[in-house]
């Protein structure tokens, strides 16, 4: 039955419906899919099957039924930083070693309110810092995809480079990420399926472990854009847990696909086109622009002048906030604990052992910058640059509809290649921390192939809680690009 790990997560579900197969089966065949390749993948850090096996069969009785909700039976993996009920929840950090929250977090269970199943928990970066997942205890996830004629194991992004690599190589129907400050979208590019980072505030981040909160938001992974949209419209909603959480309704977002993008507006931020960008991302942005006007879009050049200063200003805030989320892992009420003599030298050995080089980097950077004599030189100054960056998008969307830009400055880099050169591995943010910084949504969708075979995407940003207009475009330029994004499945042989 392992060809039913190929259908989309639309087709899986319609199947169900349809009663071509049964939850459990296709339950099983992503076990068996997930046991033969995630030796060789790691995208998998915990499996979850005697669970996925007891929520299928709970899906059979209510599909049998006729009382089949809107993702019944769908198995998707969950990113290691959402707390799932008696299940290992660890962010891929060394500090919560054996953490099994008592309760579940808002996204994973409104997707178990609408019958989804749940496959495992998903490798990622620590604490989701990083670019390439190689910052988990875990070791780095291999993306499953490969430069043509080259064995070399590449990465598939991160921080939610585990989430991208399993659906990509058809190890579940779609995933649960995050993005804090492209960690879906740069993901999605390298591993060529569709990640979406929704507004600020329309998923809530209660039971998510924080990195940056006012930064992080969750999101889908999916193999095509009508997948985000039906994961997208479960695992959206407001949340009286979370003060952070938007009360706003939540569309149909599947049903906001139909209809065409004629009419529309779309901006090409001129500030985008950085030096030493490769002709082929150049060559498949005008691409893209094309394929819009095409389908009856107006391309205009707009001017986000204060784009230059995103990076820089994000790596302020980040960390910073950072430093702040993680003083709470000291080693006295869960996680790791390493004994010492005093209470003073059970948090110093406890949290050098717990965390990783890149958490410490960070939590560093965050503690200078916060620090007396400091707050004013470089925190505030970064936040007032965010209000400058949030000001040139809110002046451009008076103008355009949304904006079109690459996701990422290359294709995927192989593992090891920036790990030591944190300024370069920084970089691969550039496309994709402004949305974070404005709180806006955005969403990388397949549209081509490097001249290694690798796959490349593009990026659409947003007005606030106007992913429908995204996920709209984003779906033209699916359609037009027509590509087929199934890795060679080298894993089998």
């Amino acid at each position: 039955m392992s060809e039913l790990t190929d259908l989309t997560l639309e087709q899986a579900r319609d199947g169900l419906k349809k009663g071509e197969f049964s939850a459990s089966e296709l339950v099983e065949a992503y076990l068996q899919a997930i046991e033969a390749a995630n030796g060789a993948l790691n995208a998998y850090i915990a499996s979850t099957a005697e669970k996925a096996l007891e929520m299928a069969a709970e899906s059979d009785a209510r599909l049998s039924k006729g009382e089949a909700r809107p993702l019944e039976g769908v198995p998707i993996g969950v990113k290691d930083l959402f707390a799932t009920r008696d299940v290992h929840t660890q962010a891929c950090s060394n500090i919560l070693r054996d953490f099994r929250p008592r309760y579940e977090s808002t996204v994973t269970a409104n997707l178990w309110r609408d019958g989804a199943v749940m496959l495992g928990k998903l490798n990622m970066d620590e604490f989701a810092m990083g670019s390439s997942n190689e910052t988990s205890c875990h070791g780095p996830v291999v993306n499953p995809w490969r430069r043509k004629g080259d064995e070399a194991k590449l990465t598939p992004g991160g921080s939610s480079g585990g989430s991208a690599a399993a659906v990509a190589a058809r190890l579940c129907a779609a995933a649960t990420a995050s993005d804090t400050g492209g960690s879906i979208r740069q993901p999605a590019a390298f591993t060529g399926t569709v990640g979406i980072k929704p507004t600020y505030g329309r998923c809530s981040r209660w039971g998510m472990v924080a990195f940056a909160s006012s930064l992080d938001q969750a999101g889908p992974i999916a193999r095509t854009v009508r997948d985000a949209a039906i994961m997208l419209t479960s695992m959206a909603g407001h949340d009286e847990k979370d003060t952070t959480s938007a009360n706003v309704e939540v569309p149909d977002f599947e049903a906001a696909l139909d209809g065409g993008i004629e009419g529309m507006k779309i901006g090409i931020p001129k500030e985008y086109r950085v030096q030493g960008m490769p002709k082929e991302m150049e060559k498949l942005w005008q691409q893209g622009a094309q394929w819009l006007k095409e389908q009856g879009a107006e391309i205009v050049e707009v001017s986000l002048p204060h784009t230059k200063y995103a990076l820089p200003a994000y790596y302020i805030v980040a960390p910073a906030e950072a430093s702040s989320n993680l003083a709470r892992y000291d080693g006295v009420r869960y996680g790791l604990r390493v004994e010492a003599d005093d209470l003073t030298d059970m948090y110093e050995l406890t949290r050098a052992q717990g965390f990783g080089a890149e958490v410490k980097r960070r939590v560093l950077i965050g503690t200078y910058v916060l620090s007396a004599g400091y707050y004013d030189a470089y925190y505030l100054k970064a936040q007032k640059v965010r209000t400058l960056i949030k000001r040139d998008f809110d002046a451009v969307f008076e103008q355009v509809d949304a904006l079109l830009t690459p996701t990422t400055p290359s294709p995927a880099f192989a593992l090891g290649e920036n790990v030591d050169d944190p300024l370069k591995m920084y970089l691969n943010d550039i496309f994709t921390v402004t949305v974070n910084m404005a709180g806006l949504p955005g969403i990388s969708v397949p549209a081509g192939f490097s001249a290694d075979g690798l796959p490349l995407g593009l990026q659409f940003i947003g007005k606030p809680f106007d992913e429908a207009t995204i996920l709209k475009l984003a779906h033209g330029i699916e359609q037009a690009a027509d590509l087929d994004m199934a890795p060679s499945a080298w894993w089998k042989s």
